[in-house]
């Protein structure tokens, strides 16, 4: 079993940063050239956390299973999420119920140690560069959710904000 109560963590402050840059002043801040927008990165995030939860349930199922982000970075992808989810509230919802069902799953009685254990083919993207292209153990896959992708995302989406609403949302 897997404590996932950090995991849980960053998705609420994922969720939380969402919620204040979708309540400030500027409903569609501009993001820095070449970066997303708000709806983009909560899009990215559904993607891979839909992937993640796949793994995870593949893991569970006794089924081969890869995990690959790289549908989660192509921009045909996210805008159809974005349209499909309903816009910010509905992408929000949809990673809320998304950090519930991973966090029941991958924390739960669901796997053992051995299949959290187990080796999984990744490939990993970041801004055109690969980070990863070797099997990973599910456990890892989760943890990188836990220690970089939401954080990351946080980061990126408080970086949106007007100065102002960034020292009031880190308060």
């Amino acid at each position: 079993m897997l404590d996932t109560s950090s995991l849980q963590d960053a998705y609420r402050a994922l969720l939380d940063a969402a919620a204040t840059v979708a309540d400030a002043d500027d409903p569609s801040p501009a993001p820095p050239d070449s970066e997303w927008n708000a709806d983009q990165i909560l899009a990215h995030v559904s993607l891979v956390s839909a992937a993640t939860i796949a793994a995870v349930a593949g893991i569970a199922a006794g089924a081969n299973t890869t995990y690959d982000n790289r549908i989660a970075l192509d921009a045909w992808t996210i805008e159809q999420t974005i349209a499909h989810a309903g816009g910010s509230a509905g992408l929000r919802d949809r990673i809320s119920g998304q950090a519930a069902a991973l966090c029941a799953l991958a924390g739960g009685a669901a796997l053992t140690d051995a299949e959290l254990s187990t080796l999984v083919p990744a490939r990993l993207l970041s801004n055109d560069t690969l980070l990863v292209d070797q099997p990973m153990p599910l456990r890892d896959i989760v943890a990188g959710m836990t220690e970089a992708e939401l954080p990351g995302h946080t980061k990126q989406l408080l970086a949106l904000l007007p100065d102002r609403a960034v020292a009031e949302a880190t308060r």
